[in-house]
């Protein structure tokens, strides 16, 4: 295998693992998930909502307000009035941070970069040496910018369940 193929490899395998590594896991939203229809009062007018109902059909549109009895949502046929003994689930969408995953991403490919193209591996041995600062900047410059796009594609926001039903 020649020296480029060798440092390629290496350089994708350490990114793919980093990546996967920090990916964010839907399996631990089930923890914030409430039976309390009181959750509901925090919602801000306004602010996006998913509704799930009894018969599973899905409804989304902007929370409006709620009362004991029930809930209000403007959809795009108007403000629609769900009563609560009808809502098996109620979501909120959260806030996308691809800016912060772009810079944590630009962060990851730099080093890895770094580190894979700073050595050099010596002859037909599998001994590496360190080959000074070009290959390592070079290989920064080189994968940030990958790293970069990897962070900034990756799922951010997704629903949080504000309130489900017993």
């Amino acid at each position: 295998m020649n020296h480029r193929k060798y440092h390629l490899a290496i350089i994708m395998t350490v990114l793919i693992l980093a990546f996967v590594g920090i990916a964010p896991s839907n399996a631990a939203e089930s923890n914030s998930t409430q039976a309390n229809w009181e959750s509901l009062k925090h919602l801000a007018a306004g602010q996006q909502i998913r509704l799930v109902l009894n018969d599973v059909k899905s409804i989304r549109g902007q929370f409006q307000s709620v009362s004991d009895e029930g809930l209000v949502v403007r959809t795009g046929a108007g403000d629609q009035t769900f009563e609560k003994r009808h809502v098996l689930r109620v979501s909120t969408q959260g806030a996308s941070h691809r800016a912060r995953n772009a810079l944590i991403g630009a962060g990851a490919g730099a080093g890895v970069g770094a580190a894979a193209l700073g050595v050099c591996p010596q002859g037909g041995s599998r001994e590496v040496i360190p080959c000074g600062g070009r290959g390592a900047a070079f290989g920064a410059v080189l994968f940030a910018p990958v790293g970069a796009v990897v962070g900034a594609v990756m799922p951010t926001g997704g629903w949080h369940d504000v309130y489900r039903a017993q």
